[in-house]
């Protein structure tokens, strides 16, 4: 069972200049690649609710069937999906910002072939974490996959709240998410021990 657990105080610097982004510009899916093109965007709060200009965020994803960019996903009957990389790297701007061009991604099987809601891992890392900071990403257009989910389950009902995409406006680049991570207060995002 997975086990919650919130950051504790913040120790130390963050070589920004060692954990460079990807190249890709915080793009997943590049054009033409089958799947609800959406976009991602939030800030990266500290727990005074201030921004945090030096944060790194990483996600993983499935593509649009529910499948990894990774050999480990050896399903047979699918094929990966050109043009798609599954990750991204991007780094907080001045105001604590980051942005995500991607594809909703499809579900995926869980224990027991369980189908998993909608989600994207979102890993956080910034001055003073000693270790990356977990958590999950679902969306607020798929309430029935969410009531599902059995990770989502395991967040207590008043917080799951924290980890869930609202859609806010459409864009040019496709249906806009909003997802702020706030590292500690109030509104503390549940993160996850992995």
């Amino acid at each position: 069972m997975a086990r919650l657990v919130t950051p504790s105080q913040t120790v130390g610097p963050f070589f920004h200049y060692a954990l460079v982004p990807f190249d890709r510009a915080g793009i997943v899916a590049g054009d033409g690649v089958p799947g609800e093109r959406i976009v991602i965007e939030g800030r990266v709060l500290d727990g005074a609710g201030q921004p945090v200009p030096d944060a790194m965020i990483e996600t993983w994803q499935a593509d649009a069937s529910g499948r990894y960019d990774h050999p480990e996903d050896d399903r047979a009957d699918e094929m990966g999906t050109p043009g798609f990389k599954g990750a991204a790297r991007v780094p907080t701007d001045k105001d604590g910002s980051f942005r995500i061009v991607t594809i909703k991604p499809g579900r995926v099987p869980g224990r027991g072939n369980a189908l998993q809601a909608p989600h994207i891992m979102v890993s956080v890392l910034g001055r003073g974490l000693l270790k990356r900071l977990a958590t999950r990403l679902y969306f607020s257009d798929e309430p029935a996959a969410n009531d599902e989910d059995a990770i989502l389950a395991l967040v207590p009902e008043d917080r799951r709240g924290t980890l869930v995409a609202r859609a806010d406006s459409e864009g040019p680049d496709g249906r806009v998410y909003r997802f702020d991570i706030h590292l500690q207060g109030d509104d503390e995002t549940v993160f996850f021990d992995v």
